[in-house]
């Protein structure tokens, strides 16, 4: 309800009479406080933290801890056990000295540069090949997805067999002389059967990830592209690997640091050998624990892992925010 009011002038308005209908009503969302919605918005329920603690608490204990105590152990001469004194950076001087590491360090990282890229390369055509239309595709997926439920140190003791007997047998029946020695014997040639095999149980995890990558590209765009004449290699080259771009970056990002930290497959197969021509990092690490060298390989594990962590930001750097391919 409004009532006559007269203003200076001598003209009349009207105003609305507090507390009618007519009066303005102030909103109850406009009168709470934004900060404090704010806040609740942000803020951590109990129940996450009550999940969280007891991981955060396991980890810690059996990882954060024991990696830095690790770390200060490589600037002493211990053990392992007992006393230790502090001998500064004796063991990481020696460390760039020392040939067997060096070795160890190049065939690491050659073994797993070849090997990360042979994988995405395979698997990549492979999860092409088993979302395209053909029979079997769900059994066939379901073949190559095997290797990976299989341990390592088992994949490695079978081809060993394999290497070491049936096919020198095989080749000697066909007269093909180079395979008729083991080619786990032939310090040259025993970094290629650790990178068949690698490869072979490396598969089917690269392959689950590209089948999800392939399966969310559009139908209606190879549909385009084939009406517009595009051959299946043009088709792969200018949509398949742009589409998937993302899913190659956690291939080769996660396959280079599982190669480098390459262990059970090399000991099943060669154990570092012809002589130490395979010998991994990771190898020369743990078997310097056992030899007791304990301070002196920690020091090799600190340079290794800082390596590790340099080449994982050199990889999201190069790839954050760029398209592999044009």
């Amino acid at each position: 309800m409004a009532i006559a009011t007269t203003s200076s002038g001598g003209k009349r308005r009207n105003e609305p009479r507090p507390g009618s209908s007519d009066a303005p009503q102030s909103s109850p969302i406009a009168s709470t406080p934004a900060r404090s919605g704010r806040r609740s918005a942000h803020r951590i329920q109990p129940v996450f933290l009550a999940f969280l603690l007891p991981t955060l608490v396991v980890f810690t204990l059996a990882i954060t801890v024991p990696a830095v105590m690790g770390i200060v152990l490589s600037f002493t001469n211990s053990v392992g056990f007992g006393e230790f004194g502090f001998t500064g950076l004796t063991n990481y001087l020696a460390i760039f000295s020392d040939p067997a590491i060096l070795h160890a360090y190049l065939f690491t990282m050659g073994f797993s540069l070849v090997t990360v890229l042979v994988v995405n390369a395979l698997a990549l055509l492979l999860a092409i090949a088993l979302t395209s239309r053909i029979r079997a595709k769900v059994t066939l997926r379901a073949v190559f997805v095997l290797p990976m439920v299989i341990s390592g140190i088992v994949i490695a003791y079978v081809f060993s067999f394999l290497f070491s007997n049936s096919i020198p047998a095989l080749a000697t029946s066909l007269g093909f002389a180079p395979l008729e020695t083991s080619i786990l014997a032939n310090p040259d040639l025993a970094w290629v059967a650790i990178v068949i095999v690698t490869t072979w149980q490396a598969i089917p995890g690269t392959l689950l990830i590209y089948i999800a990558g392939v399966l969310a590209i559009p139908g209606e765009v190879y549909e385009a592209a084939a009406i517009d004449g595009a051959s299946s290699w043009r088709q792969l080259i200018s949509i398949t690997m742009p589409l998937t771009a993302g899913y190659i970056v956690i291939n080769l990002i996660l396959g280079f640091k599982n190669f480098l930290n390459a262990y059970d497959i090399i000991v099943g197969l060669t154990a570092g050998g012809p002589g130490t021509s395979t010998t991994s990092v990771a190898m020369s690490i743990f078997n310097g624990f056992n030899s007791g060298d304990y301070s002196y390989q920690m020091a090799n594990a600190t340079i290794f892992f800082v390596i590790t962590v340099i080449l994982a930001l050199v990889q999201l750097r190069l790839s954050r925010g760029k398209a592999l391919f044009s």
